[in-house]
């Protein structure tokens, strides 16, 4: 079991956790995840680590509810505990893995919406760490829906934050800031985009148009963790990828969003997870390639 040291609703339906896993928080690195089950017959849920403590053996995790299972974490306290707590997951951000000397030759650009501020936090707070600055863009749809804002004020170089209302902060989407800050001058080497699936999409288009080497964070719906569902499939360029396995970072600019935001409605239902697998034949899942 793993116990929940901290849980705290950030915003509304936004809820942070901190939670004890000694071996995930000796190993993981920014960019990772983790695959929780609140109970033995409960679903699994993939969710990014927001931040990490190796001294004190904790790892935190935000989530926002959107669906039965993370109604039940949300009704988690303190005290209460995880029945499985299983990572770190994935491959961990490019940054964190490069020679630190190269990166602190790069300007960096992050752009996060809504609950994607919780996976860009740790990158950017890594990178404070080992003495590099990079400007941070947080938009949301209202002021209400902002997390981590001053966590992340606290390691980025520049912060510019954004609502779609203009409630707070700039006015508009997170492209209309990318494009801003081009128009007053400022260029970058590499830009992180983390968010909805829409979000990403469209800062990719604009990323390409300004020659803007991008990567994105993809959060499908993941269930083994492995590849072997073949939940997570996506195509990136001329390749089939998972991101459980070979993410969840890829390059924004060969990522075929329309392809996977079709194919993560229709892994909802029986019906469509079946038309998948009848479509996509061997390269419906990975895992082992051999199976």
């Amino acid at each position: 079991m793993y116990k929940i040291l901290k849980a705290e609703e950030l915003t509304n339906n936004i809820f942070l956790m901190v939670v004890e896993a000694q071996r995930v928080a000796k190993s993981c690195l920014p960019g990772q995840f983790v695959i929780v089950r609140t109970d033995e017959n409960s679903e699994r849920i993939p969710l990014t680590i927001c931040d990490y403590d190796r001294e004190k053996g904790t790892v935190t995790i935000v989530f926002q509810i959107v669906g039965a299972g993370t109604k039940f974490m949300a009704a988690l306290k303190a005290g209460d505990a995880f029945h499985d707590f299983v990572g770190p997951l994935g491959v961990p951000s490019e940054l964190v893995t490069a020679p630190v000397e190269e990166t602190k030759k790069k300007k960096i650009l992050f752009v996060a919406g809504g609950v994607g501020t919780a996976p860009v936090y740790p990158q950017v707070k890594w990178l404070k760490e080992h003495g590099i600055d990079a400007d941070v863009i947080i938009g949301s749809k209202t002021k209400d829906l902002l997390i981590l804002e001053e966590e992340t004020k606290a390691v980025a170089g520049n912060l510019y934050v954004t609502t779609d209302d203009g409630s707070y902060g700039r006015s508009g989407m997170v492209t209309k800031v990318i494009q801003d800050l081009y128009d007053e001058g400022k260029r970058y080497d590499v830009c992180v985009a983390i968010g909805p699936m829409i979000m990403m999409k469209f800062v990719c288009k604009l990323t390409k148009e300004l020659s803007l080497p991008t990567v994105v964070s993809l959060n499908p719906i993941m269930v083994d963790g492995t590849g072997m569902c073949g939940a997570c499939r996506v195509s990136v360029g001329d390749k089939i990828k998972f991101a459980c396995v070979d993410g969840p970072e890829f390059d924004g600019h060969l990522v075929n969003f329309d392809e996977a935001m079709k194919r993560q409605t229709l892994y909802k239902t029986q019906e469509g997870r079946d038309f998948l697998k009848a479509k996509e034949g061997d390269t419906h899942h990975g895992g082992c390639g051999n199976c």
